[in-house]
């Protein structure tokens, strides 16, 4: 991961430099080279920011512009190898002031939401509330089952939705995180249940790719259709 985001980081360095002079005093560019119009200049640092911000990555923006700046004319505060661990080390704690941040506001939501009426928590932490109480048999652990359903964080951001693919869901129970393991084998068929599963009962201090971030609580509204293996 540090050499991917060091990398991101080098790019802008590197790239950017034909984009970087302030306005109104021309480009940093040597002579000869191809300069970069305004509007290729902005789209190149509207991709390097949008890198940035995906990665997490805030910048201080006058010390980011010095240091494109220094590079540029090849007098750099500090050699590559510094550079590349001061990154890593900045970004290690940026990343880990977020991750505390995304700690407590789980806990936050989590001790609130269960005091709701309606929902039920469970021993391992994982909550739910009925929504629909089917009356067909219930799946076990090494079932393969076939619902619907929709996963959502707890801003509401939708991040999965079988809804949306017009195509009910099929999977082993097994083979899932943890939070849906447990949660199916409580529902009858037909039934629906809303589940709110704790980041250690889905995909933890790692995520799942950009769109779940770590330690983030997952909200799922699942409908039980069917056991495959019954029908």
């Amino acid at each position: 991961m540090k050499h991917t985001i060091f990398l991101i980081a080098t790019v802008a360095l590197l790239s950017g430099f034909y984009g970087c002079g302030r306005a109104g005093t021309g480009s940093f560019a040597p002579e000869g080279e191809t300069v970069f119009d305004g509007s290729g200049s902005y789209a190149l640092g509207m991709n390097i920011g949008t890198n940035f911000r995906m990665s997490g990555i805030f910048p201080d923006m006058d010390e980011f512009a010095r240091g494109m700046q220094d590079a540029l004319r090849g007098e750099t505060r500090y050699t590559m190898e510094e550079a590349a661990e001061l990154f890593h080390s900045a970004y290690t704690a940026a990343a880990e002031r977020r991750n505390e941040a995304s700690r407590l506001q789980e806990a936050e939501f989590l001790a609130e939401n269960a005091g709701r009426p309606g929902v039920v928590v469970t021993a391992s932490g994982l909550q739910y509330e009925v929504i629909v109480e089917g009356d067909g048999p219930r799946p076990g652990a090494f079932d393969t089952v076939r619902v619907h359903y929709e996963g959502t964080l707890i801003d509401g951001t939708v991040f999965d939705s079988s809804h949306f693919r017009g195509i009910p869901a099929e999977f082993p129970l097994h083979g899932v995180i943890p939070g849906w393991t447990e949660g199916l084998q409580l529902m009858a068929v037909g039934s629906v249940y809303r589940f709110f599963i704790p980041s250690e009962l889905g995909y933890g201090s790692h995520g799942a790719g950009p769109q779940i971030p770590p330690y983030s609580t997952l909200v799922f509204e699942v409908e039980l259709l069917a056991i495959v293996a019954d029908e």
